[in-house]
């Protein structure tokens, strides 16, 4: 399977519209545009969001389908992850059929939101995914949700080295600002569980450059893009993602 990529690129996410930043890609030409920009500074992923005609979130196998065919071919072996995030828009079941359906082989799954099924459902999907070569990347938005997976998900894929995770700091956090040190919550839980999953971090607000410096110090890989954060760490407004990618790509040489 594929594996995550150092540095994944979420240029637009679910909800926000040029109302929100000028530069903020909507249309697949816009997000091919600017993941090529990006790209150039060191991004090796995308995180795809599409939206529909009124800008508004869509998950559409086909549409999904048309979309990767145009990254695959202006951006060869460039991996892309499809989201499955229901927005309060979708159920499980639809979220099931895009994942399979699209061509898609990387997805962005809430365990959380797929479990309004019963598990014994949630269960057989992922096994499906993993029999289809499909990448699952598990969102966990908190320890709750990164135990709930370890119900849900047969002991082979929760030990395997394809094991996908990512932990979202800040969603859920007053004003959407994440703190570096909530981390710390799900360390403590890999640590606990002997779990040694390819890993990455995504947070929200202000502080997303710093939380992903930590994250990269601790061993994982970046989600970073205007998904998040249109704001860099001194909370000035980045001009573009292009401008948060080379903010991150900067402070992580500085570790050297």
């Amino acid at each position: 399977m594929t594996s995550l990529p150092k540095i994944m690129l979420a240029p637009n996410g679910a909800r926000l519209t040029k109302a929100d930043h000028p530069a903020l890609p909507m249309t697949p030409a816009e997000i091919l545009e600017t993941t090529q920009a990006c790209q150039a500074l060191g991004v090796d992923g995308l995180h795809l969001h599409l939206r529909d005609a009124d800008g508004k979130h869509l998950l559409d196998a086909d549409a999904y389908a048309q979309a990767l065919k145009l990254f695959r071919a202006e951006m060869p072996g460039f991996p892309v992850q499809i989201t499955t995030e229901a927005v309060g828009m979708y159920d499980p079941a639809h979220q099931r059929h895009v994942a399979l359906k699209s061509g898609a082989d990387m997805v962005s799954a809430s365990v959380r939101e797929l479990c309004r099924d019963d598990h014994d459902v949630t269960r057989a999907f992922y096994n499906d995914c993993d029999r289809r070569g499909i990448a699952v990347q598990h969102i966990l938005y908190d320890v709750e949700d990164a135990e709930l997976l370890t119900r849900v998900l047969d002991d082979a894929l929760l030990t395997s080295p394809d094991l996908q995770l990512i932990f979202v700091l800040g969603r859920y956090a007053v004003g959407q600002e994440s703190d570096p040190k909530e981390l710390d919550l799900f360390l403590n839980w890999l640590a606990s569980t002997g779990l040694t999953p390819d890993w990455a971090v995504c947070a929200f607000g202000q502080n997303e450059t710093p939380a992903l410096v930590r994250a990269v110090q601790a061993g994982g890989k970046c989600r970073i893009g205007f998904e998040n954060s249109r704001q860099h760490a001194d909370g000035s407004i980045a001009q573009d993602n292009a401008a948060r990618v080379a903010e991150l790509v900067k402070a992580c040489a500085e570790l050297a």
